[in-house]
């Protein structure tokens, strides 16, 4: 079952948050560099609840929690229609489509909130998940070279995005002569 967080499910979601980071080095943190208190992550829970574009949403089984996707929306009147993904999933449940039914709730969330823009990194050599982002519609939009540094080796961050809905879109702009110091 795929559900909005509830502030009662902060030290299982801190758990499952702290699991992934130990599991994979795909994520941002690395074991043991995540270090809210209990107090703390019900605090994160209570503020994403109270914003009307953003959420957490998790992967519920038996009672027990399999993975999330959080999407922060931003604040600034002229980016309010974006919001930032982040995902996670136990490593005993990837592969089992978890991700695509996590990212497709979240869409049905999104364009309830007003959200038309879904934005992301990935690192570049997480091809799983780059799979599963261009399976849901996302596009390469850039790299941040060198973003990341796990054991002395330079990786670069894609930055990938999705626009749920069409609207009025310009394009190009009139360039700009910009100087430089």
């Amino acid at each position: 079952m795929i559900r909005t967080i509830k502030e009662t499910d902060a030290k299982a979601f801190l758990e499952l948050c702290q699991t992934i980071d130990k599991e994979t080095p795909n994520m941002l943190y690395e074991e043991g560099e995540r270090v809210l208190t209990l107090e703390e992550q019900k605090e994160m829970i209570k503020h994403y609840l109270q914003q009307p574009n953003s959420t957490i949403l998790v992967a519920e089984k038996d009672r027990k929690l399999l993975g999330y996707i959080t999407a922060t929306g931003e604040t600034a009147n002229r980016t309010k229609h974006t919001a930032s993904i982040s995902v996670g999933v136990l490593q005993a449940s990837a592969g089992m489509g978890l991700g695509t039914r996590l990212f497709e709730k979240l869409e049905k969330w999104a364009k309830q909130a007003g959200i038309i823009r879904l934005e992301l990194s990935v690192l570049s050599s997480n091809i799983p998940a780059i799979r599963l982002y261009r399976k849901m519609g996302f596009k390469i939009e850039g790299a941040k070279k060198g973003a990341c540094m796990m054991d002395g080796v330079l990786y670069d961050d894609f930055f990938m995005s999705k626009l749920l809905k069409s609207t009025r879109y310009v394009k190009r702009h009139k360039q700009r002569q910009f100087s430089t110091y």
